[in-house]
């Protein structure tokens, strides 16, 4: 069986990345384009980092921000109305992948207006046509949605999340700049960091993982242990190293999937509204350890890219165990709550682990799993 990955046609990294924007829309003939960022960003002029340039260059756009944190399914068809009203022929999101989820699938409808109806989108829809030109420009440190072929649309009427996975959504230029960063405060930076390391590690254990996918990951792990501490605390050298880290992981998750934490996290951000690096970071640990007997002898990989010493002589057990409390220390170090106590209402577990079974993370899980087994998970963290 062939092994396919997809990355952006281009991708900018380092500081002034995002200057670039300038060079790729002129070098590609685009006229207008759909802005998509949030109102925080928008208010707290994270947003006008990116407009000041294309002010600058005279380049023609729109704002379009009616995004929520957890974006909806009224989020992207309000989006496609303004794309349409603005004559724009290509769309730029600006933020973490609350942004770029809702920049996607704007896209995609306008180019596949049969898939008018969002919810048609779910899982792997056959769509025909590649979207909308998408530059994307991360502001946080963790979704990697600029180079994903991911996104994920609530459904508020079902309490649900929807995720939608298709090749032709994924940005065509990535504009990766750890200046756009520098203003996240210390408890979104923790969240967005530990989802990066969720992709990180999920993606390497994942049952589609193969060489080429785990080469990315183990790196990924790497940058993001030595890194998250410093960039919560608003280092230059830890903003940097984790606007890489995160992108890192991103090249290779999107290729190969993720499994049950993802699957467990999506459903507390549809029903309680819970960030998703949050949900993710404190279901981590736990779902190791119950993966732990399907991972062979990665966690070993993993313990010493968080940078554990001595795993060469120590038993599986050993340095199974030492893989999921480096992943807790740092967890704790930066901040994330320890369990679901204060988000979690325990008559919601049976709708939360139907939820979580459904997902579309689910299959990618190593370990079979069941909604008994979630039901346990969801009640051990309480």
């Amino acid at each position: 069986m062939a092994n396919r990955f997809i990355l952006n046609e281009t991708s900018y990294h380092g500081s002034g990345a995002m200057k670039e924007i300038v060079t790729e829309a002129r070098g590609r003939g685009f006229q207008k384009a759909l802005l998509c960022s949030d109102p925080d960003l928008i208010r707290f002029g994270v947003t006008k980092k990116v407009t000041d340039i294309l002010d600058e260059a005279s380049l023609d756009y729109e704002i379009y921000s009616n995004i929520k944190a957890n974006p909806t399914i009224e989020n992207v068809q309000t989006g496609v109305e303004a794309f349409k009203k603005a004559g724009a022929d290509y769309l730029i999101a600006i933020g973490g992948g609350s942004s770029m989820d809702t920049a996607k699938g704007i896209g995609i409808v306008i180019a596949n207006p049969e898939f008018g109806d969002i919810r048609s989108l779910e899982g792997v829809a056959a769509t025909k046509n590649k979207s909308v030109p998408i530059f994307a420009v991360p502001t946080t440190a963790g979704t990697a949605a600029e180079v994903t072929i991911n996104y994920v649309i609530t459904d508020v009427e079902k309490n649900r999340k929807m995720v939608c996975v298709d090749p032709k959504d994924i940005p065509v230029v990535a504009f990766v700049d750890p200046d756009m960063m520098s203003t996240m405060p210390k408890g979104l930076t923790a969240a967005t960091g530990m989802d990066a390391l969720t992709h990180a590690i999920e993606g390497y254990i994942t049952a589609g993982a193969w060489e080429l996918s785990d080469m990315f990951h183990l790196k990924a792990i790497e940058i993001i242990a030595r890194s998250l501490r410093g960039a919560v605390n608003n280092t230059p050298e830890g903003r940097s190293d984790m606007a890489l880290g995160q992108y890192v992981a991103g090249m290779g998750f999107s290729n190969v999937g993720l499994g049950i934490v993802h699957s467990m996290a999506h459903p507390l951000g549809a029903l309680y509204d819970t960030p998703h690096g949050v949900a993710n970071a404190i279901i981590l640990p736990t779902v190791m350890e119950y993966n732990a007997e399907a991972t062979g002898d990665k966690y070993k990989y993993i313990a010493q890219a968080m940078g554990v010493e001595g795993t060469e002589s120590m038993t599986q057990e050993e340095y199974r165990k030492a893989a999921v409390q480096a992943v807790r220390k740092l967890s704790q170090d930066v901040g994330i709550p320890a369990d679901l106590k204060e988000i979690v209402k325990k008559e919601d577990i049976p709708f939360l682990a139907q939820s979580a079974y459904d997902d579309a993370c689910r299959p990618g899980n190593p370990k079979e799993t069941s909604v008994k087994d979630i039901v346990a998970l969801y009640e051990s963290l309480l």
